[in-house]
């Protein structure tokens, strides 16, 4: 997971401007994870501007599109306190997080061995990350499995922004102690601050 020093006293965006500010950027940017993450740092999301897209649901983290190209996904994640996600890929794309609410930890893992076709994995955890809103992260290219959890100790509730890219509908998802794998078909909570009918 790849991080760029601390957030500096940069003024808030809206979520608007961030968008508007993040489509002026090249296609080019989006192909190495340096120029997006100082774009993250620079760009620090206003939290209240996130409000028309933050979905929340007790039982399950959610995915909340904000905005879409053909070179990028932005969304949302709303954690309730103490949820976390499998641990997972990004189908080879570049992925940026950043935590304009509360804090997330990230695990890291190496995939040792991975067969989607017997559905088996071995993995090893590698690096734990804390995120917040002082520190956006990158995942690494190379080694890019990781899961994202809300530690119940924090108590509060948090949000994450995460841009794709380019954009994918499905990954894998991997247990570690089962040796697992398989691939999944990823759906959003709501789009464009809508609630999609499930």
């Amino acid at each position: 997971m790849a991080q760029v020093g601390q957030q500096t006293n940069t003024d808030l965006v809206t979520a608007a401007k961030f968008v508007t500010n993040l489509r002026a950027l090249p296609e080019s940017a989006f192909s190495s994870i340096t120029r997006v993450l100082e774009f993250l740092r620079a760009n620090p999301i206003a939290p209240e501007s996130l409000e028309p897209f933050l979905f929340w649901d007790r039982g399950h983290y959610t995915r909340n599109l904000i905005d879409h190209t053909d070179v990028y996904d932005l969304i949302a994640v709303c954690w309730e306190v103490g949820q976390g996600s499998s641990i997972h890929n990004h189908k080879d794309q570049n992925c940026w997080m950043s935590v304009p609410i509360g804090r997330l930890t990230v695990q890291n893992y190496h995939v040792v061995h991975q067969d989607l076709a017997s559905q088996t994995c071995e993995l090893i955890p590698t690096d734990k990350i804390e995120m917040n809103t002082s520190n956006p992260v990158a995942v690494d290219p190379q080694n890019p499995v990781h899961s994202v959890y809300n530690e119940r100790e924090w108590n509060e509730r948090a949000v994450s922004v995460h841009l794709y890219s380019r954009p994918f509908d499905s990954c894998v998802v991997y247990s570690a102690e089962q040796k697992t794998c398989g691939e999944i078909k990823l759906c959003y909570t709501s789009q464009y601050g809508i609630p999609t009918r499930r």
